[in-house]
């Protein structure tokens, strides 16, 4: 979403039903509060970078702030390849190209549907796969969907949380197949003694605005193999390993000089960012205890999550009200939390008809998708911000049954 500035509201009170924007009060924000919100580094930082590149005019094509995002970007996550794209989704792609993949592919059902599409348009067949209680492709599942003609395992790193990534790698390795991880939430992140990007055959990083650590638009691919990086860098250039030779197919794929810059300016200040984000999440985990059908979902600490993602679960029967109901008390006022990945993949079109034909079930995923509840936070949230949103969702359990028969 755009940046709107500073984010007016009011000072109404909160001391009966009309006072709510849902039944015809002002809603509490003068502009839309979204969910994370794109952090933005020093303007003069950005515009430094910017004036090289213009002085340059080399605004693309493996110029040097993409080589140097790249360097700095293997040495923070400690893996020896570290490759830029365009966007994640692209990257996915590549990296299925490069490894060969074929037939079916499983993956989490509660996941972005853009991997599902991705696998459909490349000719590979997704399977959706079932989640623990964590949210996180659950290996007993994906080794009962495993068959002959599974080509590979996407798992994901959902909330920047990591995936069992030991039990998953010891189930495709007993298979043969590829493991790959989408870390689109997950920069920044801890599995062990190792910063999530070094697992797998490769992991997929999203750069997109609304991500922890951003370059506005682009991917990354991370991966300790070699020859998996070299057919990267070829396929995302046209196939192109010189101005005049073709080595493979390929497509472009490349990152802009542009991102990039963007990218070394969110590097720089990410473990401030990282820190705002923390205290937003403790400032919804404070504001919201004790509010009965509302878990927060609180990261390890060590994971070294990012704490980018503001989750929550809700249990109608305790609150009073559904997650829709709660969120349409909260749209209305102009915050624009988020139903997360609903209605999973196995229930979004093209793949619905699909998944129907198996008989296909899911119930924990169709139950997460019923209640999860994504609440605007990250770096650039504010804190009074969080503190009126609490107060608001505070009011709305406290007169539940009231906003329910009024609904």
């Amino acid at each position: 979403m755009p940046d709107t500035g500073p984010l007016p509201s009011t000072d109404k009170p909160l001391s009966r039903l009309d006072d709510l924007a849902l039944f015809g009060a002002p809603p509490l924000f003068g502009t839309p509060r979204h969910v994370n919100r794109p952090q933005a580094p020093e303007r003069a930082v950005f515009d430094a970078l910017m004036d090289d590149v213009w002085q340059r005019r080399w605004f693309t094509n493996d110029g040097p702030l993409v080589q140097e995002l790249e360097r700095r970007l293997s040495d923070w996550l400690d893996v020896p390849h570290a490759v830029l794209t365009c966007n994640a989704t692209i990257a996915l792609d590549l990296v299925m190209q490069g490894l060969g993949i074929e037939g079916e592919v499983l993956l989490p059902s509660y996941t972005f549907i853009s991997t599902a599409h991705m696998l459909t348009l490349r000719g590979l067949t997704p399977v959706f796969c079932e989640v623990g209680p964590d949210m996180l492709l659950d290996p007993e599942d994906c080794a009962a969907r495993i068959t002959p003609r599974t080509g590979a395992v996407v798992a994901t790193h959902v909330w920047g949380s990591p995936c069992d990534i030991d039990g998953l790698q010891a189930l495709c390795d007993e298979a043969g197949i590829p493991l790959i991880f989408d870390a689109a939430h997950a920069f920044g992140g801890r599995y062990k003694e190792h910063r999530i990007g070094r697992f797998g055959a490769a992991e997929i990083f999203s750069l997109h605005a609304t991500k922890a650590f951003h370059a506005c638009e682009g991917g990354l691919v991370t991966t300790c193999d070699g020859d998996l990086a070299a057919r990267l860098r070829l396929t995302r250039n046209f196939g192109f390993s010189g101005s005049d030779r073709v080595e493979c197919a390929g497509i472009n794929a490349k990152m802009s000089e542009l991102h990039a810059a963007m990218g070394l300016c969110n590097l720089d200040v990410f473990e401030q960012t990282r820190a705002a984000a923390r205290a937003i999440h403790a400032g919804y985990r404070d504001g919201l205890a004790g509010v009965a059908g509302i878990t927060l979902k609180c990261p390890a600490p060590e994971e070294d999550n990012n704490h980018h993602y503001v989750v929550c679960e809700i249990d109608e029967s305790a609150l009073g009200l559904s997650r829709d109901a709660l969120l349409s008390v909260l749209s209305a006022e102009n915050v624009f939390a988020r139903r997360y990945f609903f209605p999973g993949g196995h229930r979004s079109p093209p793949h619905l008809a699909r998944t129907e034909a198996s008989g296909l079930s899911l119930p924990r995923t169709d139950a997460f998708c019923g209640r999860v509840l994504l609440l605007p936070g990250g770096s650039a949230a504010q804190p009074d911000e969080v503190a009126r949103i609490c107060t608001l969702i505070r009011f709305a359990a406290a007169q539940a049954e009231a906003i329910r028969d009024r609904l």
